[in-house]
């Protein structure tokens, strides 16, 4: 009953007056992901929706999943973009191949490391943990001693790129030596992939997922997956059923095969697929060896400028990712407030530290469409004009000559 003079408050009508159509600002997004997307990629968003079942979708599915061989550097059958985001794509890689009883050997040197060790024990394996110091590479040494000492070990589980520090981690030797042992390898490539090596069939990897929000400068929420066939078997031939209805591979692959009537399993994302075909076009049309080029080349040139500001490294050189910089924050500088006026005043997004290195690093992120020289003289710019503003010692302008000597000795 309605009072007269009084409106009625129903649900969702709390902040009826200012809900509007929501239009974000133009940002330059040089933080950990996402990443600028390329105009290229939105317009292939707003293409008309068509059924997932469509033969004409069905045909771009299969030519997608050509691009992500390229991508991965594969010939695997099973190389497919999970419907979810990277978290999704680690999941999946963890549900097929553990069982409850398996021994993981989990490498840690980071945030995500971390959750690889939390996705082994919620699918009741046993985590064998080999730690390193967040900011440095896994160290193969002490991975063969733990694959020595655990001989009935199925899985060695790692991050090629992590996120939370920057550090690189020695992919091909880490598989060698899971193979050595035979022993299936999990690698995250979730910032690794377009923007660093990643090279599944030489290396000899078996379960490798990714992200499509990071060096692919697609939007976020798919995450590119492909198994070996040797992975493929063991998710065949397992004691238990997996224990995601939604990730399992079994049914999944009968989505994704080619040639065979595709099976419905789930409603894909329709839109979100067209997009991820279009950045990945972009990356071939680019080569995939002059991708990870340019990421390593602007890397030297942004990092001249950082270190000119006086910004020191935590990776040390030989370690360090291109696409992902992690740098101490100095002393005086206020962490929140850098970031806050670096995204209001130059509408710049950089990365807070993760775990334990929060509020100790900002992680600034070179990445896909992002990683630019335009956008390296505005990161390096931006941040010497706060911390100048914050009475830190800081020569810009010789940071800004320092870039741009760089730029011009790699052109």
């Amino acid at each position: 009953m309605q009072i007269k003079g009084k409106a009625t408050a129903g649900p969702g009508t709390r902040n009826e007056a200012m809900s509007q159509s929501f239009h974000p600002p133009q940002r330059t997004l040089m933080g950990p992901g996402p990443s600028d997307v390329s105009p290229r990629v939105l317009e292939a968003l707003a293409r008309p929706t068509i059924g997932h079942l469509d033969p004409l979708f069905v045909g771009m599915m299969d030519d997608l999943k050509v691009l992500l061989q390229y991508a991965f550097q594969t010939d695997n059958a099973l190389t497919i973009p999970v419907s979810a985001p990277g978290s999704a794509g680690m999941e999946s890689c963890f549900v097929n191949l553990v069982e409850p009883g398996d021994k993981v050997v989990v490498c840690q040197n980071g945030v995500f490391g971390g959750r690889m060790k939390e996705n082994v024990v919620r699918c009741g394996g046993d985590a064998v943990m080999v730690e390193d110091d967040w900011g440095r590479a896994v160290d193969p040494g002490k991975v063969e001693a733990a694959l020595k000492a655990n001989p009935d070990a199925k899985v060695l589980a790692f991050v090629q790129a992590e996120t939370s520090t920057g550090a690189e981690s020695d992919t091909a030797t880490l598989a060698g030596l899971a193979r050595e042992h035979g022993c299936l390898t999990i690698v995250d490539t979730v910032t690794a992939l377009g923007g660093t090596p990643v090279k599944v069939d030489e290396w000899g990897l078996d379960a490798v997922y990714s992200g499509t929000q990071k060096c692919l400068s697609c939007v976020p929420g798919l995450s590119p997956l492909t198994f070996s066939d040797r992975a493929v078997e063991a998710v065949k031939n397992r004691s238990h059923a997996v224990q995601s209805w939604f990730l399992d591979l079994n049914l999944v692959m009968g989505y994704w095969g080619k040639g065979a009537k595709r099976a419905y399993h789930h409603t894909a994302p329709v839109n979100t697929l067209y997009a991820l075909h279009e950045a990945l076009l972009i990356l071939r049309e680019e080569g995939i060896e002059n991708a990870w080029a340019r990421h390593r080349r602007l890397h030297l040139a942004l990092k001249a400028g950082l270190e000119a500001l006086g910004l020191d490294f935590i990776v040390p050189e030989n370690e360090r990712l291109p696409q992902l910089n992690a740098v101490s924050i100095p002393e005086g500088a206020d962490d929140v407030v850098v970031r806050q006026r670096l995204l209001q005043e130059y509408n710049l997004e950089i990365g807070a530290g993760l775990g334990t290195l929060a509020g100790k690093v900002w992680r600034i992120g070179l990445m896909g469409h992002a990683c630019t020289p335009k956008n390296i003289l505005l990161c390096v710019g931006a941040i010497g004009a706060v911390l100048g503003d914050m009475g830190l010692s800081v020569d810009r302008g010789g940071a800004m000559n320092e870039v741009e000597k760089a730029l011009a000795d790699a052109a």
